[in-house]
C-alpha cells in the first residue's frame, strides 16, 4: 500500500456546530467528504486520531470510549480527531481517510500524532502509521490480522495491542500474532473474560490506554 498517500487530496475543512463538546468537522477530499468530530486542545502539537471498526462510526468500543477519552485528553492539551470512514469496511479507502486526517492535523499544528483503532480499525491504523512520518505511536484494540503486513514498520515507534481473552469475533491470538511480528517497543495487554467490544473491561481499558498515550506521546507545549 505504499502508493496510498498521493491518492486522496484534502481540499478544505468545513467546520460546523459543536456536538457534545466536539466540533463537527467535514474534511472535503477529491473523493468525497470525511465526517469527523474535533476535540481541540488549548495549545500544543500533540493529537490522537480515533477510528472505528468495519462499520465505521465515531464512538468506538467500550461504551463510547473515543469521546470519553478525547474529552479527558483535551484537558491535558491533546487534540483528538474522531473520524468516520467514507467507505466503511474497505481497507484501502479507510487508510486513505486516516492519512487525510493526519494531513489536516499537521496543517493546524499537530505535528505529533498517535493513531487508535478498534477491530478492522486496528489494521487501518497499523497501515496508516507505517506510511506516515507524522505518526509517533499506534494503538490497536481487538485488532484483526488481515491488512497488518506492515506492523513491523511501526518500530521504532511504540505499538500498543489490547485484546479481550473472551473475544467472540476476533480471538486474542490475533493480537498475539501482531505482537510476535512487531518490532520494539511494543506492549500487549490481555483482559481476562473481556469480549470484542471491551465492555466488560471498560475501566481497565480507559486507564491503560490513557497511561500509554501519555507515556508514548508526552505533550509538547511551546
Amino acid at each position: 500500500m505504499k502508493d496510498l498517500r498521493p491518492s486522496l487530496q484534502l481540499r478544505e475543512a468545513e467546520q460546523g456546530p459543536t456536538v457534545e463538546g466536539a466540533e463537527h468537522l467535514v474534511l472535503q477530499t477529491d473523493a468525497g467528504p470525511v465526517s469527523c468530530r474535533l476535540h481541540k486542545a488549548r495549545e500544543g502539537n500533540t493529537a490522537v486520531i480515533w477510528v472505528g471498526g468495519a462499520g465505521g462510526g465515531l464512538d468506538g468500543p467500550a461504551g463510547r470510549l473515543y469521546p470519553r477519552l478525547a474529552e479527558r485528553l483535551a484537558q491535558d492539551n491533546y487534540t483528538s480527531l474522531r473520524l468516520h470512514y467514507r467507505q466503511p469496511g474497505r481497507l484501502r479507502a479507510c487508510v486513505l481517510d486516516t492519512l487525510v486526517g493526519i494531513v489536516y492535523l499537521v496543517t493546524r499544528g499537530s505535528t505529533r500524532v498517535a493513531l487508535a483503532g478498534h477491530s478492522f480499525g486496528g489494521a487501518v491504523v497499523i497501515t496508516a502509521g507505517a506510511l506516515s512520518p507524522a505518526v509517533v505511536a499506534v494503538a490497536a484494540l481487538s485488532s484483526q490480522t488481515y491488512g497488518t503486513e506492515a506492523v513491523d514498520a511501526i518500530s521504532p515507534r511504540p505499538l500498543l495491542l489490547m485484546h479481550g481473552t473472551a473475544d467472540e469475533v476476533l480471538p486474542d491470538a490475533c493480537s498475539r500474532d501482531l505482537y510476535r511480528r512487531a518490532g520494539e517497543p511494543k506492549r500487549l495487554l490481555l483482559y481476562a473474560g473481556c469480549g470484542h467490544g471491551l465492555d466488560e473491561c471498560r475501566e481497565d481499558v480507559d486507564r491503560d490506554l490513557l497511561q500509554w498515550l501519555r507515556e508514548a506521546l508526552p505533550v509538547q507545549v511551546p
